[in-house]
This record gives C-alpha cells, sequence and structure tokens, in this order.
C-alpha cells in the first residue's frame, strides 16, 4: 500500500516542512535531517516529512537521484526515546498524514531512485536503517557508529535486518548485543560504508557521484532498483521486526533502560 497518492504530493512545493529542509536542483532532490538540537532523532513527524519527500521522488521523473545529509554533528541518534513513550512535541508541518505505518527499510527499498548518503557526522541505533537504505554512502574521516540500543533495555531489530546485507550475520549480532561503537574504517571494509573523504573534498565527491548517476538512464536505473527490491526484500520481515521491537519497548527492561537514560544512571536490570 501507498503512503501516500500522486494527489497528495501535487502541492510539494508548497508544504512546509518542520524536520527536513528540502531542496531540488539539477535532477538531483536533496534532503537534510533538520533537527540538530535533539541529534537528529527520528521524530514520528520527521519520519512522516522523509515518507512524503520519498513519496513526491517516486512520482516525479525529473527526480533522478536522491541526496540525504544532515545539519550538526550527529547525523542521526535513531528513534526519539521520549517519543517511543508518548512524548511528542507539537510542530508546523503541513505535510499530511500517511495512509499506513512507515516502516523505514521498506520506505527506502520502495524509492526507486538512486539513493546516497552525505555523512558528515555520528550514527546511532535507528539511523543505520539510513545508511543501509542508501545506494552508496559517503563519510568523512573520524565519524563515530554505534548501536547501543542493548544499554537502554531494547534491541536494534530491523537494523540487523537492514545491516545484514551488508555485513556477515555474526559481526552484526555481535554488534547488536554488544552495543559498541565502530569506527569508519572498519564499516568501510564491512562494506557498510563506500568511500571516506576528508571534509575539504566531501563535497566534490558527492557532486561527482551524483553528476555520473543522473547522467545514466533514470528509467534503466528506476526498473532495475524495482527488481532487486523484488527479489531480495521481504516485506513481512519488516513488519515483524516492527512487531517484535514493539514487544521489546513494552518490557521492563525497555522501560527501566529508558528511564536510567532520561535520568543520566546506570540502568538496573531485574
Amino acid at each position: 500500500m501507498n503512503l501516500f497518492y500522486k494527489k497528495d504530493v501535487l502541492n510539494f512545493d508548497k508544504q512546509h516542512f518542520a524536520y527536513l529542509i528540502i531542496d531540488f536542483n539539477n535532477h538531483v532532490l536533496s534532503i537534510t535531517l533538520n533537527r540538530p538540537e535533539k541529534k537528529n532523532a527520528l521524530h514520528p513527524q520527521l519520519l512522516n516529512e522523509l515518507a512524503y519527500a520519498f513519496e513526491y521522488a517516486n512520482y516525479e521523473n525529473s527526480v533522478r537521484a536522491v541526496l540525504i545529509k544532515a545539519k550538526g554533528d550527529v547525523f542521526c541518534s535513531g528513534m526519539d526515546l521520549k517519543a517511543l513513550t508518548g512524548d511528542i512535541e507539537k510542530n508546523n508541518s503541513t505535510i499530511p498524514s500517511p495512509n499506513s505505518k512507515i516502516l523505514i527499510g521498506e520506505l527506502f527499498n520502495k524509492l526507486y531512485k538512486p539513493k546516497l548518503c552525505q555523512l558528515e557526522g555520528d550514527v546511532y541505533a535507528g539511523g543505520f536503517l539510513i545508511l543501509a537504505g542508501c545506494n552508496y554512502v559517503i563519510s568523512k574521516k573520524n565519524v563515530k557508529l554505534g548501536l547501543p540500543e542493548v544499554k537502554r533495555g531494547i534491541y536494534p531489530m530491523q537494523v540487523m535486518e537492514s545491516l545484514s546485507k551488508f555485513i556477515s550475520i555474526r559481526n552484526v549480532i555481535d554488534w547488536c548485543i554488544r552495543g559498541y561503537n565502530l569506527d569508519v574504517k572498519t564499516a568501510l571494509k564491512w562494506g557498510l560504508i563506500s568511500e571516506i573523504i576528508s571534509k575539504e573534498k566531501i563535497d566534490k565527491v558527492v557532486r561527482n557521484w551524483l553528476d555520473e548517476v543522473t547522467s545514466n538512464s533514470p528509467e534503466a536505473i528506476k526498473y532495475g532498483l524495482k527488481a532487486i527490491d523484488k527479489i531480495s526484500s521481504i516485506e513481512s520481515n519488516h513488519k515483524y521486526l516492527s512487531e517484535m521491537l514493539d514487544k521489546v519497548l513494552s518490557s521492563d527492561d525497555a522501560k527501566e533502560g529508558i528511564n536510567a537514560f532520561k535520568e543520566k544512571r546506570k540502568p538496573i536490570w531485574k
């Protein structure tokens, strides 16, 4: 089921985005996560805006590639823990509500346009769904990559599935259950990062990649990405993992872990 229909995105350029900066130029739709004061945590409305922008990119033939960036020192800190406990902040977004629940993994799988991630800040937890969902990731040096969910009584369910497409399952599981930070050089070796570039050169390298991709046949690329989604993606997996995450979030460990995180103390597991 489509999250939005074509009629929903007809007035895309007139919408107000509360948590994204949108720019469209030279066939590239640039999407910048714009919640730096909250470390670009994945708030429900941010995800809604991202889904809306992706649906527009799918419908709009002049969009040949999508670039995802972020403001601030942290690219994305994962899901907003306050939002997970029902604390939803008010915003002035004009984006309509989606037709069904947003599954981040499927959101990326169903966008049949080349997706590039320009990584200039640290990434944690659910933020890896963005990296894993992109076709190419160009990172600056000295970026930290962490999976701290188990320290909060949570488990990175959907992240685990997405990472396993690039990284050996043994390394994925070890990372998930120990929750350590990974250096960007190891991420490159494992296949999660495509290139590591100095801060001074990253914009030029990103531009070159986008120029090369957008000069190729957009229709051929669209069909190719749709085909790889068909043969490799199982939507039921994302639904199941989302349900499992809901179970974990309702557990005593998750409640204790989140409270400990808010109170800046070590959790006391039962």
